[in-house]
């Protein structure tokens, strides 16, 4: 077993499931959607991100591409909760809460791509 290989497994799937615990829910609903998931989900997938950098196949250069998306899916949807809340004070309306769901639905669709790749890789990897 290769230790490495676990780390970059274990943030991969954190990020998926993350990003898929912050997106559950009605899509603007702010009472279904916290800001902390939110705020670990940016925090994995960067250090997902991190550990990509690494590899130097093709299937590598997806998964840093896809873990690319993810994070910067997330930035926005943190960029939008921000601006709302903080800047433009108009709070977290359905409109508002639905796009950052929306964004933080696309950063998941770029985690499960990633997280398909990485199973794909694993099994060519024993045969």
């Amino acid at each position: 077993m290769n230790l490495e290989k676990v780390v970059f497994g274990f943030f991969i799937l954190l990020a998926l499931t993350l990003n898929f615990g912050f997106f559950l829910g009605e899509i603007d609903n702010p009472e279904h959607h916290n800001v902390y998931e939110l705020f670990a989900a940016i925090i994995v997938s960067l250090i997902a991100t991190v550990l990509k950098f690494g590899e130097r196949t093709q299937i590598g250069a997806v998964l840093l591409a896809s873990s690319l998306v993810a994070d910067l899916q997330l930035i926005s949807a943190a960029i939008v909760w921000a601006v709302a809340v903080h800047v433009l004070d108009i709070g977290l309306t359905p409109a508002v809460m639905a796009s950052i769901v929306s964004l933080s639905g696309g950063a998941l669709l770029a985690n499960a791509v990633s997280t398909i790749l990485l199973t794909v890789e694993t099994v060519t990897l024993h045969r």
